[in-house]
Parts: C-alpha cells; sequence; structure tokens
C-alpha cells in the first residue's frame, strides 16, 4: 500500500496517524481557568521532550474555526498544568473526562473526582492517579496554518510518586499497570515484557 498524503482528506491522515502511531501514553492534564474552573482532560499525543531541561510535551488539536480547546487556552493564561498519568485502576475515569464539557463546568466536580493540592502550581492533582508531573509552561509551539493544533511543551517542577509505586529508585512498571491508547474506542494494557540491551559499536577489524 502506498498513500500518497497529499491526495486523502483530514479524516484519513488521522486514522493513519492513531492507527500506526501505537501505542500512545495518556496524559491526563489538569489545568486552571482564568476564573478558576478545574478542567480536567485525556490527551494521548503526548511524550517526553527532554531531560535537562525536564519537559513533556502535550499536543492538543483545535476545535472547528481554529478554536483552542479548554486545556489549552487554560495553560496559556495561566502557565500551568499536571500531568496525572493514566492507568488500569482510573482509565474508566479518564474515558469520562473526555466528553466535551462546557468550559465553565469541571469535569472533576461533574465526576466526583478528588482534588489534591500542587506543591509547585496552582492546578490540582487528581487523587484518582498515583503518578504526577507539576508543570510550568516552557511554550506553546502553534501548529499549522490556519493553526491547527498546539504543542504544549511544560517543564517538570515537581513529580509525586504513590509509596506503593517506588522501588530502589525507579518506578515499577507492574505496580503501576499502565494503559494506552490505540486507535478508534481501544485501549492497552502492557502485555508481554521483553528486553533487548542496547548493544555497543565495536568497528569491524581489518
Amino acid at each position: 500500500m502506498e498513500i500518497d498524503i497529499s491526495a486523502i482528506g483530514r479524516q484519513d491522515k488521522y486514522k493513519l496517524l492513531i492507527g500506526g502511531v501505537v501505542p500512545r501514553p495518556i496524559a491526563w492534564v489538569t489545568s486552571l481557568s482564568a476564573d478558576g474552573v478545574v478542567n480536567a482532560a485525556p490527551f494521548s499525543y503526548f511524550n517526553v521532550a527532554s531531560i535537562d531541561p525536564m519537559l513533556v510535551s502535550v499536543a492538543v488539536i483545535r476545535r472547528p474555526g481554529s478554536v483552542m480547546k479548554d486545556t489549552a487556552r487554560n495553560i496559556a493564561e495561566t502557565k500551568e498544568f499536571v500531568v496525572n498519568m493514566a492507568d488500569v485502576f482510573n482509565v474508566d475515569a479518564v474515558n469520562q473526562t473526555s466528553a466535551d464539557y462546557p468550559p465553565e463546568v469541571s469535569e472533576v466536580a461533574e465526576l466526583g473526582l478528588t482534588e489534591q493540592p500542587s506543591a509547585a502550581v496552582r492546578p490540582p492533582r487528581l487523587g484518582e492517579s498515583r503518578i504526577h508531573f507539576e508543570c510550568r509552561l516552557h511554550r506553546i509551539v502553534t501548529l499549522g496554518e490556519p493553526a491547527a493544533a498546539d504543542l504544549i511543551i511544560g517543564e517538570v517542577v515537581h513529580v509525586h510518586i504513590d509509596d506503593s509505586l517506588y522501588q530502589d529508585g525507579r518506578i515499577d512498571i507492574g505496580a503501576f499497570s499502565p494503559v494506552s491508547r490505540l486507535a478508534g474506542h481501544w485501549y492497552a494494557t502492557l502485555g508481554e515484557l521483553f528486553e533487548r540491551p542496547r548493544p555497543i559499536y565495536q568497528p569491524k577489524r581489518e
């Protein structure tokens, strides 16, 4: 199969990306509006961007008409957010927050989620998550003309990890039990784990 991207529409491009770029980790982002409304929403266009400085990236697709989503607008205005990590224990709540709530309605309040104070930023953490990355906005990059997405790069300034997940300076991946997004309505757990040690290059001898 050979596909000329210039010959296909937006929906077909979307299907190719979410079907081929898998699995994708989920950032369950909490943010505050300028009016103090707590917003919670999941995003799977999410990953590590840098180690030092410690940066994560979240891409938020805009609504039709280049309208920013609540999360992107909140972060642009208040410069802070929290990434609450998704796992098998909170995935149903994560999914519920993906509904299209109006800006003045807090998903956290509507769904009865647990707000916990953050240590370094104003948006709260979610008690239903066991790993939290508190972030300050590093920069927002607007993608597309007209604007199609907001690439949010946040600097991690504080991390919370449940004691049960932290062993010998590492996060216990089995105890964490993260979930990831696939295409359509599908999610995935870790499945079988295996190791492949990184090889060391050795020049061939003549």
